[in-house]
């Protein structure tokens, strides 16, 4: 039986490929592989920033993955859809503390909403 970790990883990362086929064809399948690895960090990160009390954790996890990821041909926009889709899929979970988990992932996505901002290229 699946997690409900893996649940929410599958239904984002369906969500994503089905929403932006692009991604796909730009990245192929090693992208989707990533992708999906990449979701089950960020669920790995956000139990860790609630654990500790500490969102400035997740906070910094956020700012380094968009580094890192539009190194590498990615938006932040696609961080901040992403980081939006986990909160929909956590939001219908029955997580323990969830509200932490989405207040949390909400203060990683509004600090790259401000980078988003600032960007005139996106």
């Amino acid at each position: 039986m699946r997690s409900t970790i893996d649940q929410v990883v599958e239904r984002v990362v369906e969500g994503i490929y089905k929403d932006m086929p692009e991604l796909l064809e730009k990245f192929g399948e090693r992208g989707r592989s990533k992708c999906i690895e990449d979701n089950y960090h960020h669920m790995k990160h956000l139990e860790s920033a609630r654990n500790l009390d500490a969102d400035e954790f997740f906070i910094d996890y956020a700012l380094w993955l968009n580094n890192l990821l539009t190194t590498r041909g990615m938006e932040t926009k696609h961080v901040i859809d992403n980081f939006e889709r986990l909160e929909r899929e956590i939001s219908k979970t029955t997580f323990e503390n969830k509200e932490d988990y989405l207040r949390i992932l909400s203060k990683g996505k509004a600090e790259l909403e401000e980078l988003n901002v600032d960007s005139p290229s996106l």
